[in-house]
Formats: C-alpha cells, sequence, structure tokens
C-alpha cells in the first residue's frame, strides 16, 4: 500500500510536470524506487540521519551554554527521568528562542526552547519533555524521520542511492529533510500514546503528574498564536481533561 501511494505521487507528478514521454518514464520510476527506499530506513540509518538533522540544528540555533541558567534548569529538571530510549541516551539542550517549542529525533536528541520554559513551571516542563521521550520510545520520531526523508527526495531524487547512512546530505538537502521533519505532523493517536507515556513515567518515578494538565491547558491558550508547539500538539484542552482523568482514577 505505501508503496503505491509513493508510486502515485510520483505519477501524478510527472503528469503535472507534462512529463509523461516514453523518455522520462525510467526516470519517473527510478525516483519511485528511491522513494521506496527512503521510507524502508534501517534503524541505523534513521539514526545517522538525526545525527546529522540535529547537528545542523545546533548549528542554526543559539544554544545554552554549560552554565546558562536555562541549561542548569533544563538538566535539574530531566536528571529524575534519565532513562535510554530505544537504545539511544537522550541528550538534552536549550535553544535561546522565544519560540514556543520542544522536539526530539530518534536519535535522543532532544530540544527545548526558552520560550517554553518562560512559560511553564518545573513540573509542566517534565510532562511536555516525558511526552517528547515517549515519541522517541514508542518509534514515532523514527517514522517521522522516514516519512520526513522520503518528502525530502520527493523534491529532490538524489537523498536514496544505495546506503542512506553512508550519504553525507548537502546543505540544501539537509535543511529540507530537518524542514520536513520538525514541520511532522504526528498522528491522534500518536500523540494519545506519548501522552500516556510521559504519565506513566512521572507516575513510575513518584513525581508531579498534575503539571500534564496544567501544560496543555497552557497549550490550550497559545492555540490561536503562532507557537510551533501547538501545530502538532492539537486539542490541548481535551488532552489536558483527559490527563486529569487518569490523575482521578489513580486516587
Amino acid at each position: 500500500m505505501k508503496f503505491k501511494l509513493i508510486a502515485s505521487a510520483v505519477l501524478v507528478a510527472g503528469l503535472s510536470a507534462g512529463c509523461m514521454e516514453t523518455a522520462n518514464m525510467g526516470g519517473l520510476m527510478d525516483s519511485g524506487s528511491k522513494l521506496m527506499q527512503a521510507y524502508n530506513l534501517s534503524d541505523q540509518e534513521v539514526i545517522d540521519l538525526s545525527n546529522q538533522a540535529c547537528a545542523q540544528m545546533d548549528q542554526e540555533n543559539r544554544v545554552a551554554g554549560k552554565n546558562s541558567k536555562y541549561n542548569q534548569r533544563l538538566q535539574r529538571i530531566v536528571r529524575p527521568l534519565a532513562k535510554d530510549l530505544n537504545g539511544q541516551t537522550p541528550e538534552f539542550k536549550v535553544y535561546l528562542t522565544d519560540d514556543v517549542n520542544a522536539w526530539a529525533m530518534a536519535n535522543g536528541c532532544i530540544r527545548v526552547y526558552t520560550g517554553l520554559m518562560d512559560k511553564m513551571n518545573d513540573d509542566e516542563l517534565r510532562g511536555v519533555i516525558g511526552h517528547e521521550m515517549g515519541h522517541v520510545e514508542l518509534g514515532h520520531s523514527k517514522r517521522a524521520m522516514q516519512t520526513a526523508y522520503t518528502l525530502s527526495a520527493a523534491r529532490d531524487a538524489v537523498g536514496a542511492s544505495g546506503n542512506a547512512a553512508a550519504v553525507a546530505l548537502s546543505s540544501s538537502q539537509l535543511g529540507d529533510l530537518t524542514e520536513a521533519l520538525l514541520n511532522a505532523q504526528f498522528s491522534q493517536s500518536q500523540e494519545t500514546a506519548a501522552d500516556d507515556y510521559s504519565f506513566e513515567l512521572l507516575t513510575e518515578r513518584k513525581l508531579n503528574t498534575q503539571g500534564l494538565v496544567t501544560a496543555f491547558q497552557k497549550l490550550a491558550e497559545l492555540g490561536g498564536g503562532e507557537s510551533s508547539i501547538m501545530s502538532s500538539h492539537p486539542g490541548s484542552n481535551e488532552r489536558a481533561a483527559r490527563m486529569q482523568a487518569k490523575i482521578d482514577a489513580a486516587k
């Protein structure tokens, strides 16, 4: 089914460009093969590509220094959450920006923006970070990378050439990949699973779960703004109510 969808996308692209001459069909099918290969990235290929994408993001953003009050606060907040995620040791850093956002990649690269930190207390931040950890542990971040790489290959069908893990992407290709990855929308079921993961992790570590409720309530208040975290975390009021119901049921 995935191959049919990808092949159809390539065919539509050819029709749109008026490229249905026989001489061009081979190129279209070759692109379709590369797209299919991109979607089937192995675990190691996903990790290697995530390493490249995360490194570029760190270069393009102002990263809080080791002695920054933001970094020190973040490291204190995540200390009780420490655990490997799918064999990857999480690496937490802060980006100095007013944007309200946080994200994670499959290699355990987790970044939190100061705009989010300024709006939330420690318990709320733990809830959000636990949610991002859930995306990594549950394989959502891996699938997001596979999809993002597929989309970047659709725009420039040279990214998947035999062994994607061995490919050093150009700056523009890496930019396309990272943009597609950070703009990826998780499904509602994935968001719910990540919420539950955070709740269970906080409960297991005997940490305050009420922060999950108030964090979602605050995100809901930002729903009409330009917060990028809101684009991938819809229905915050409903999710706050769901978390409150889980807390009440556990009493």
